[in-house]
């Protein structure tokens, strides 16, 4: 079993839900992300999903793309986020990290070379925007192979016949999109969630984690009454780029208040 699965695991047996935060690597230096990532643990978070920056992130909105944008103008790539979570790892051997980009950056690196580099890193799962499931079986076998777990998306236009085939191909967890559209969109249809969550679990037995649209505690704590796991990124994001230009230690006090909050919420519902 791996990190990220038995992470999930141990959740599910107590009865509750994963909190899943995301922050863009290098968003908005390197050093100020490795200060999150542990920041974002001690606030709560049971799993990380680490963005890598991409020049053109066609999943995300607004936020996430001028995150990726200040990371880029660092000149964060693929092999300075692997870098950071080993660096990351040498405090934190417990809490799973999963990298969550597109296909460009792994197919310049090379699938070998990114598979092999993921696990001397201490990945525990990738989640690729761009990867559909026709196309996935050489990169997915690679990474299961080296015990690392593969994340896709479902959304709401999934039929049940695609969400069967996507899920053949995942393990750790499933990945809701709650809404139609991009990240960082305003509205959050929880019932209509529970609804399309209670569909996908008939498609699977993984844990079922719903992202876009999570902005406050409350969001966080209905959404924890009908999923496995609650996914937070472009409200966090956006703390980032409101405060990117004061102390480190600001930036990771303002962004570890929000989650604070989420996770008690979470644990209240």
């Amino acid at each position: 079993m791996s990190r990220l699965q038995n992470t999930l695991a141990e959740l599910k047996a107590a009865g509750r839900a994963a909190l899943i935060p995301y922050i863009t690597a290098g968003d908005p230096d390197i050093d100020t992300t490795l200060d999150l990532m542990h920041e974002l643990v001690a606030a709560g978070a049971d799993v990380i999903e680490l963005g890598v920056p991409f020049s053109d992130p066609m999943a995300d909105g607004p936020t996430i793309q001028l995150a990726y944008e200040r990371a880029l103008k660092h000149g964060v790539g693929l092999r300075d986020v692997l870098a950071l979570v080993a660096r990351f790892r040498a405090r934190d051997n417990r809490t799973p990290v999963v990298l969550m980009g597109y296909m460009n950056p792994i197919e310049y690196m090379g699938y070998e070379t990114f598979v092999n580099a993921s696990v001397e890193a201490g990945i525990d799962g990738v989640l690729v925007v761009d990867l559909p499931p026709e196309e996935c079986e050489t990169l997915t076998g690679m990474l299961h192979e080296r015990e690392l777990d593969t994340i896709f998306l479902l959304t709401p236009t999934t039929s049940d016949e695609r969400a069967r085939a996507i899920c053949a191909h995942s393990s750790g967890y499933v990945y809701y999109v709650s809404i139609k559209g991009v990240t960082g969109a305003n509205t959050l249809d929880v019932d209509n969630v529970k609804h399309h969550v209670e569909r996908l679990r008939q498609a699977t037995e993984l844990p079922i984690a719903v992202g876009f649209g999570i902005k406050t505690a409350a969001d966080a704590a209905a959404v924890s009454r009908v999923a496995d796991g609650v996914i937070v990124g472009s409200a966090l994001v956006n703390i980032i780029a409101q405060a990117a230009d004061r102390p480190a230690v600001e930036i990771t006090s303002q962004v570890s208040a929000l989650l604070s909050d989420m996770r008690n919420g979470m644990d209240a519902a």
